[in-house]
């Protein structure tokens, strides 16, 4: 038995489980299972799949176990991937049948893309990575890890988003140049809608047309 787990049994972990499901039944013909993991839920089934504790999916007899995270916050992802991998749990990726990954990309392990997701060519995206529904990074992008886009997210090419930053539903990031690319800072948030023309520092929250800080970076 080879055990697959949606970290997060939330309202994201429930919108991936199809993915997952589909996923699994494209890699594997051995015999495998697919669970919710949820320290915090009073359900033991949701949408029709168990729900295990931490402990019980790290105990439980598999012949493998394999990881992903439906969990917003990009710190609390960060941690639980370090346990689960410090474990011997390996991460895998949850993707969509219609997202579209064009040519010479490199993405991180974790990467969760939602329908109608987007990677044009030549992008570098680090571990974790969740693109929602209806986003898309354009070339030559540079992406760290642990970054979250909400859904519709517009990421132009030559653009550099640093670890944790988080790109609200519907945000455009206006496309840098090769000799000088907009970069988003790491933990920065890009607010619903707001229209990045230029760098934003780290730790910063940017909001609105052209994006302006409604709280300064780190450093300001």
């Amino acid at each position: 038995m080879i055990i697959y787990a949606i970290i997060g049994a939330g309202g994201f972990g429930r919108e991936v489980l199809p993915l997952a499901r589909e996923h699994v039944r494209v890699a594997t013909r051995d015999e495998c299972r697919i669970v919710f993991v949820d320290d915090g839920s009073k359900e033991d089934h949701i949408n029709g799949i168990e729900v295990m504790t931490t402990e019980a999916f790290k105990t439980a007899p598999a012949v493998d176990k394999f990881f992903n995270i439906a969990i917003g916050n990009s710190k609390v992802r960060e941690k639980i991937a370090v346990d689960m991998i410090s474990t011997g749990i390996k991460p895998f990726a949850i993707t969509s049948i219609n997202s579209v990954v064009l040519d010479e990309n490199t993405i991180g392990d974790g990467v969760i893309l939602c329908p109608f997701t987007t990677i044009t060519s030549n992008a570098k995206i680090g571990k974790f990575f969740h693109a929602n529904i209806y986003s898309y990074v354009a070339h030559d992008c540079v992406i760290g890890d642990f970054v979250t886009f909400a859904p519709g997210v517009k990421c132009n090419g030559n653009v550099i988003i640093e670890d944790h930053a988080y790109i609200g539903t519907g945000a455009i990031i206006k496309q840098g140049t090769l000799e000088k690319p907009i970069v988003i800072g790491e933990g920065a948030v890009v607010g619903m809608g707001a229209v990045v023309t230029k760098s934003v520092p780290a730790g910063s929250v940017m909001v609105g047309n052209p994006a302006k800080p409604l709280r300064k970076g780190l450093g300001s």
